[in-house]
């Protein structure tokens, strides 16, 4: 606070003398001369969250792709926070009560969206804007009914029993825009014999399957992209899965064309998912593509709204995952040769009468995608290691899980221990902070170390838009 009246104060006494100090520095060869922050209002809020990026993440996909003195669009953005991420009950948050800290302005329990930690239903930062008559939209390369979209558009008191009641939210919630993955919560075996996408149609909405239609659409005031029955897939798998599946980029630009349609603003939040579930998996080839990919989002948003002085951008993740560090070990050049993410390699795998994996096939695997030369006891170890491993969430992960964590290894990459995730309820989160960068009006609020929490009242702040964390308003129905 000090600081901050410190810093108006300043801007007051010398805002009549702006030319002529800026005429002076650039005689007196000062590199940055004194400005005066914008005291404009946003328009429109993009937030743009890449789910476990952290810094290890950002310097994995920095280096892999630039080389030590490149830097990512994310990192040119003019302002730059430390953000706190426990959650109510644990001090390593999990996606749900991250992404419902920065969503919603409260700390709530793991495995809780959108609500308190009593289980009451709040509002979120989306619900705010909507209310003050901006349209809305929520995208992510996972599913839209997970956690972190999710906490933006619905509330439920556990994540992984409420899918299908987050989709039937998002259609009473009425947001502009929804596109992602998740399309089998909207289908009628999870709707009680319901499709909720007819309602979807019925309400206005134009859908999309693939990135043709949703390209196509061009006067479509409302849109539903569903374009995968769960997750979207890897960057890394596109190709060898002929996916026609929108990329972040796309959909983010789709959206924004969309939602600006009208003259009041917006509010968005685009979500790069699929950088947490590489760094589970311990996958620093797919950890750089899909970080890549988010940052590819950030250079789009920026270049949508330089000049315009009407936007607030904020970049940041929901917590950081597996303590992904680039080591001083890592072999870079043998990482960037893999072509595929170690989830599609599991799914070479053969298994026999007994469904044990093959020794053979991992063998084959590890050769033909990682270009690693196995021993016999490597490759019995890694069947082991899989065979005892009791993770405690996405037991369906485990093989590719194991993969990654192998590669790492014989690559020398600076990963937490297969252990360590295994005995993690969050499936190897961590609490180190996380980085926040923005730009536009109100950006000069993010500075110094601030809580998830601290987001949404920031965001809303800034926008002059109505909001009280922790309290639920009722919508009508139309």
């Amino acid at each position: 606070m000090k600081k901050t009246f410190r810093k108006a104060f300043i801007q007051k006494i010398f805002q009549p003398y702006r030319f002529g100090l800026l005429f002076l520095s650039c005689l007196i060869g000062i590199s940055h001369p004194i400005q005066a922050e914008t005291e404009n209002t946003p328009k429109n809020v993009i937030l743009l969250i890449g789910d476990g990026m952290g810094l290890g993440a950002i310097e994995i996909a920095r280096q892999m792709e630039y080389g030590k003195t490149g830097a990512l669009h994310m990192e040119k953005l003019e302002h730059v926070a430390l953000m706190r991420t426990y959650s109510a009950n644990n001090h390593v948050t999990d996606s749900a009560a991250g992404g419902s800290a920065i969503a919603t302005g409260i700390k709530t329990n793991n495995e809780s969206i959108g609500v308190d930690v009593n289980g009451n239903e709040v509002d979120s930062v989306l619900d705010a804007f909507q209310n003050h008559g901006k349209k809305v939209g929520i995208i992510s390369t996972n599913m839209v009914v997970d956690a972190t979209p999710a906490a933006f558009g619905a509330s439920v008191p556990n994540r992984w029993t409420g899918g299908a009641h987050i989709a039937r939210q998002l259609f009473d919630n009425r947001i502009d825009v929804i596109l992602g993955g998740g399309a089998s919560y909207f289908g009628s075996e999870k709707q009680n014999g319901e499709d909720l996408i007819k309602k979807f149609k019925k309400a206005g909405y134009g859908f999309a399957t693939t990135k043709e239609e949703l390209s196509s659409m061009h006067e479509t005031k409302k849109i539903l992209g569903l374009f995968h029955p769960t997750y979207m897939n890897f960057k890394l798998d596109k190709e060898v899965m002929n996916s026609q599946e929108p990329s972040l980029p796309e959909m983010t630009a789709k959206a924004i064309q969309t939602l600006s349609q009208g003259d009041k603003g917006f509010f968005l939040m685009s979500e790069g998912a699929r950088i947490d579930s590489m760094e589970h998996a311990a996958d620093f080839t797919g950890i750089w593509k899909e970080t890549i990919e988010f940052d590819q989002t950030v250079k789009e948003v920026m270049n949508w709204a330089k000049n315009r002085n009407d936007t607030l951008i904020v970049v940041l993740a929901d917590h950081e995952t597996m303590g992904i560090s680039a080591s001083e070990t890592m072999d870079i050049t043998a990482l960037k040769k893999i072509p595929v993410s170690t989830e599609y390699m599991s799914k070479q795998l053969t298994f026999d009468r007994n469904n044990e994996i093959n020794p053979e096939s991992v063998a084959s695997v590890f050769k033909k995608y990682a270009h690693i030369s196995l021993t016999d006891q490597e490759v019995r170890q890694f069947i082991d290691n899989v065979r005892k491993n009791r993770t405690l969430v996405y037991p369906q992960h485990r093989i590719d899980w194991e993969i990654g964590s192998t590669i790492a290894r014989h690559h020398k990459a600076g990963v937490a221990d297969r252990s360590i995730r295994a005995a993690s309820s969050t499936g190897g989160h961590t609490a180190n902070m996380i980085p926040v960068f923005a730009a536009g009006p109100g950006s000069e609020n993010i500075d110094g170390v601030i809580e998830n929490t601290d987001i949404s009242k920031i965001i809303t702040k800034a926008a002059g838009v109505p909001f009280t964390p922790g309290e639920h308003e009722a919508k009508s129905e139309e």
